[in-house]
């Protein structure tokens, strides 16, 4: 299915690209301050929970860290409706400046030492900040995109907000690479962890100013609608959506993080790879991953958003059990690299376009609400669980069973797909 690309004005594209990075800086931002956390946690978990078991200190940071996962679908449900009501660039400002803060507060903290027990309960209260932000971020950030992005290239400016959401995870783990480079072990665990945090709230002050001259893509009639924002009315009216992007994102969000957070630890702990080879495999990995979503992007516009869908199902279905069984016993850096990345093109058919299929799917006044509830739901259960899961059976001498599992999600992915309409029910017409 060929998409026939509209005719605009020069000034027309210019706002419009010029609304996609803005929206999409903010994302890269809030991606960037949200995993900074787990890259630092080694570093100043001692300063928060102090412990003679260095694991225990992980475990405690590891238990903020995904307190602020779980935050997500509180974040879809508030932002969502505060977007379909009060405006997509509302929204997102507030989203943004909520991040802001939260990585302050963070690299301004206090120890244990210092306060006490107040030290971890403010860490916890500023991860639970960010994840509400970036609960919102998504399915705010993932409509105006695709609200904003030019006819007949949906597909390829959408990506985007895939593009900088790895480059936000590939930008916190090399400003940690070079703070080792240039710090020593005992300065990084007195202050140099408090440094990416501060970069993070002064780029998120960077993102606030581009966003604040982001145009409305929201009219005031819609916002005044009755159901705009309204959870009663998506779930009166848009049941079936909701259901069918809840199934597929499920699929999508536990293949994401099997092949980018968890892939590392699977390298070392099953492959038997020394650390820092799985970090250069996957930094090089993620690198080629971001690089593929405006590809795939491009693709989706040519062949239609519902069969890059349908191409990721079935794919993942026939290859997630031989690559991991690969990958499993495989020695040679070179070959990991490759089988990872060819896993991850896979995972491009659907991350390059999610956000716009997902927002497709409703109608302006219920968009970002259906879009970020139905995005956080299954990330927080699915995409937040993989690495659990995947331990946990390895830990039970079941690790292969892990392999099935995303498989018969992926099966599921693919069913899903099918429910996906030929012509998009609303998304085409609007803007």
């Amino acid at each position: 299915m060929t998409t026939t690309t509209a005719h605009y004005t020069g000034e027309e594209r210019s706002k419009r690209i010029f609304a996609i990075v803005g929206a999409s800086s903010g994302n890269l931002v809030e991606w960037f301050d949200f995993y900074v956390y787990a890259f630092c946690a080694i570093y100043f978990a001692p300063a928060f929970f102090p412990s003679d078991n260095p694991t225990v200190q992980l475990v405690n940071t590891a238990g903020v860290f995904a307190a602020g996962f779980l935050m997500r679908p509180i974040g879809g449900w508030i932002f969502g409706r505060v977007a379909d009501k009060h405006g997509r660039k509302n929204s997102m400002l507030i989203s943004i400046l909520m991040m802001c803060f939260g990585s302050l507060l963070i690299a301004c903290l206090p120890t244990y030492k210092d306060i006490g027990v107040w030290a971890p309960v403010l860490l916890l209260f500023a991860r639970l900040l960010q994840g509400l932000s970036v609960g919102g971020e998504y399915g705010t950030t993932a409509t105006y995109m695709s609200e904003v992005a030019l006819k007949g290239q949906r597909g390829f400016f959408a990506s985007f907000q895939y593009v900088t959401l790895i480059g936000g995870q590939l930008l916190a783990v090399s400003l940690v690479v070079i703070l080792q480079q240039f710090l020593s072990e005992d300065e990084l665990r007195a202050y140099g962890w408090r440094i990416p945090f501060v970069v993070g709230a002064v780029a998120a002050v960077i993102s606030l100013f581009l966003r604040r001259s982001l145009k409305e893509t929201t009219s005031k009639e819609m916002r005044e609608n009755k159901d705009a924002g309204s959870i009663r009315a998506l779930f009166r009216d848009h049941k079936a959506a909701f259901i069918t992007v809840l199934g597929y994102t499920a699929g999508g969000s536990l293949i994401f993080y099997t092949f980018t957070t968890y892939m590392q630890k699977y390298l070392v702990n099953t492959a038997g790879m020394h650390a820092k080879t799985a970090s250069y495999i996957m930094t090089g990995a993620l690198f080629l991953y971001m690089c593929m979503q405006p590809l795939f992007g491009m693709l989706a516009d040519k062949i239609g958003r519902r069969n890059s869908m349908l191409w990721f199902g079935a794919l993942g279905t026939l290859f997630t059990v031989p690559i991991l069984l690969s990958l499993k016993s495989i020695s040679s850096p070179i070959l990991a690299f490759v089988l990872i990345t060819v896993a991850l093109a896979i995972v491009s058919f659907y991350t390059s376009i999610s956000g716009l299929v997902k927002a497709e799917m409703f109608p302006p006044e219920v968009r970002a609400l259906g879009v970020g509830m139905a995005y956080a739901v299954a990330n927080a259960i699915f995409g937040g669980s993989a690495e659990y899961v995947a331990l946990s059976l390895k830990a039970g001498g079941m690790e292969n069973a892990f392999y099935w599992y995303v498989t018969v999600m992926m099966a599921v992915a693919f069913l899903f797909s099918l429910r996906l309409p030929k012509q998009a029910a609303y998304l085409h017409h609007d803007l």
